[in-house]
């Protein structure tokens, strides 16, 4: 346990904006594999294996966002859009529920991937009206970025139900800080995506 805490404290800090390599704590489950970043381990059924997927794939459904940001840009349709969110919510519900696992906690965390996603949404806007230059000259398919959401969603739900012991556990928040860290580490996230992933992860861990 002082291990975790003390690589969770490791990652907090480098989450919170610092730079540098982040390696994945090795596990006896753990296989060699080629990583995109200084990862030299990709963990399969230990706790970090459980966890990490939901970091990932949280980095890769805000990216998303850039693409419905795009696709709003100037044209008066707002970033806030509850009826589609609800549509998301009842899915990703009734999804939970065919894999045997909480309905409510996936709409809890499904909550915090949505607003983490406008988090983005809204700085981009910031940007973009500060620095019209910055402002994409070409909009994407609403309809195509939306059918990537899902895809990533249904990923997002499978994930958070195959980590359900782990999102228990009093590790869970020093091992989910770490693997955000890692993320955010390969994916090289500016400041605007680094905190909107801290959201999007804000329902993760269950305390019970």
């Amino acid at each position: 346990m002082r291990r975790a805490l003390i690589a969770g404290a490791t990652a907090t800090l480098l989450f919170a904006g610092a730079g540098g390599a982040v390696a994945a704590p090795a596990h006896p489950d753990a296989v060699s594999a080629p990583a995109a970043g200084p990862t030299a381990f990709v963990p399969t059924a230990s706790p970090y294996g459980r966890l990490r997927p939901l970091a990932a794939l949280s980095a890769e459904r805000l990216a998303t966002g850039d693409l419905v940001a795009a696709a709003k840009w100037g044209t008066g349709s707002p970033i806030d859009d509850p009826a589609r969110e609800q549509v998301v919510l009842e899915s990703v519900a009734a999804q939970a529920r065919q894999l045997g696992a909480d309905p409510e906690a996936t709409v809890r965390i499904f909550r915090d991937q949505i607003e983490a996603n406008k988090v983005v949404q809204r700085g981009l806007y910031r940007q973009w009206d500060a620095d019209p230059a910055q402002a994409p000259t070409e909009r994407p398919d609403l309809n195509k970025v939306r059918a990537e959401i899902n895809r990533v969603n249904g990923e997002l739900v499978r994930a958070l139900a195959a980590s359900s012991h782990a999102r228990s556990a009093p590790y869970c928040g020093p091992l989910e800080a770490l693997a955000a860290a890692q993320v955010r580490y390969e994916r090289h996230l500016d400041a605007l995506h680094t905190g909107a992933l801290a959201r999007s992860l804000r329902s993760v861990c269950d305390p019970g």
